[in-house]
């Protein structure tokens, strides 16, 4: 993601809260995306259990943070009690 990371302060935080209280439970769809690739449908029809599919990232790299399709922030990726996770590391500014 080639965006500028803002971090935002406690009193941001609040009052955003403050300002979307009557939206607080509207349920949104995240998505957290670690690359993306185009592949043939000759490439597609090949893949089964075991068949790995390059990403343009590099492992360890972050993952992106969608909010309704839209590119919020970024992250590492961890585990907590087994499960998988992530931990953000940025914002993105939006224009």
């Amino acid at each position: 993601m080639a965006e500028t990371a803002v971090q935002p302060t406690a009193l941001q935080t609040v009052d955003a809260m403050e300002e979307f209280a009557g939206y607080l439970d509207v349920p949104m769809h995240v998505a957290l995306e670690v690359g993306r690739r185009i592949l043939k449908v000759r490439e597609i029809l090949t893949l089964q259990p075991g068949s790995i599919v390059d990403l343009p990232k590099a492992a360890g790299e972050n993952l992106d943070l969608y909010i309704n399709e839209r590119p919020v922030a970024y992250g590492e990726i961890l585990e907590t009690d087994g499960k998988a996770g992530i931990r953000l590391t940025g914002f993105v500014q939006q224009r």
